[in-house]
């Protein structure tokens, strides 16, 4: 799972949660036979570029008649996504600045709110201290959170993350511009209970794991580090989703600290052909585990699962109703998604 701080909807019994805590793999023949291809299961802090322009809220500008909110008089809204102006897309923020500061004679900024989309005319007004031109609101576009990586493949120079993909509001698989993966620390965790999904809590470093280039249905896939040190890391061979078994399985993830460690499970269910790419049930069976995190809680997503000492799939996400259990991807999945 992606970790990142939002409201969860009540669910019935056996809905799985996505495990991303945010955010945010693939492969080439060598990793097939494992050449190159080492255990991820440590934290990994992801800041990625969206190419949605979401308002935040609405301010004043001061101007030389005083202040005026061009936006909301407009009708403009916090919550609203910024898509075109004057039919100009806009993906970044800096697309506002550089659109409204054109000579239009009017300005209309289209938005989506919710399932509508509103075309809105907008006066702009000279901003006091800049001398630019402005509407009067404050966006975002990136995305931010705590997930784990599953695999590097140094061959390739790539890395394969969360094995699910990070989605907007509407469960919509967010469109990235690319952004940066940083190594991270887990420093807490929120204990996952019936009904109410845990959480890792985590803090970025300034080292760099790699750069996201892709955020797809398997996961977060990205450019390793040129100067990413695979020399503490397990290397391994993956097996594919017909070797796999019932049974005694392992996962590596870090609940505390920036180390895997390794934690037993069970696989109790295989689903070859899932569309969903829930390939796997698992349950928890480390107490060492469930005493510390009540089984697999948000920010866990990505971590590695291997079985006969093969890398099989990861981690995505956690029954609601009973957070020792989840679903796991093929491994198979991730390799050829990227």
């Amino acid at each position: 799972m992606f970790y990142r701080k939002k409201s969860f909807k009540a669910l019935v019994l056996f809905v799985a949660v996505i495990l991303c805590a945010f955010v945010f793999a693939p492969f080439a023949a060598s990793a097939e036979t494992g050449d190159g291809l080492y255990l991820g299961g440590f934290p990994a802090g992801f800041v990625l570029s969206t190419t949605k322009v979401e308002i935040v809220g609405i301010c004043e500008v001061l101007t030389e008649r005083g202040t005026c909110a061009p936006a909301r008089d407009a009708g403009i809204q916090a919550g609203d996504v910024i898509d075109k102006i004057n039919g100009e897309e806009v993906n970044k923020t800096s697309d506002i600045n550089a659109i409204i500061a054109r000579e239009y004679k009017k300005y209309e900024v289209e938005v989506l709110r919710g399932s509508e989309r509103l075309t809105l005319p907008v006066t702009p007004v000279k901003d006091l201290a800049s001398g630019g031109k402005r509407i009067g609101v404050l966006v975002k576009d990136s995305i931010n959170g705590v997930g784990t990586v599953t695999y590097i493949d140094k061959t390739n120079n790539k890395f394969a993350s969360l094995g699910h993909p990070i989605t907007d509001g509407t469960n919509r698989v967010l469109q990235i511009n690319g952004g940066t993966v940083y190594n991270s620390l887990i420093y807490d965790v929120k204990k996952g209970v019936r009904g109410t999904p845990g959480e890792l809590r985590g803090a970025f470093e300034s080292s760099v794991i790699g750069q996201a280039e892709v955020n797809c249905p398997c996961g977060v896939y990205g450019k390793l580090a040129e100067n990413f040190n695979c020399s503490n890391l397990i290397k391994v061979s993956k097996a594919s989703l017909d070797e796999v078994s019932i049974g005694t399985a392992y996962i590596y993830s870090t609940v505390y600290g920036k180390e895997a460690e390794t934690y037993k499970i069970s696989i109790v269910k295989v689903d070859k052909n899932n569309k969903d790419n829930r390939n796997f049930v698992i349950k928890v069976e480390d107490k060492r585990l469930i005493e510390k995190t009540g089984g697999i809680v948000q920010g866990m997503s990505g971590s590695p699962i291997v079985q006969n000492g093969k890398l099989i799939g990861a981690v995505t996400h956690v029954f609601i109703n009973d957070p020792t259990r989840g679903y796991g991807i093929a491994i198979d999945k991730m390799l050829d998604s990227y």
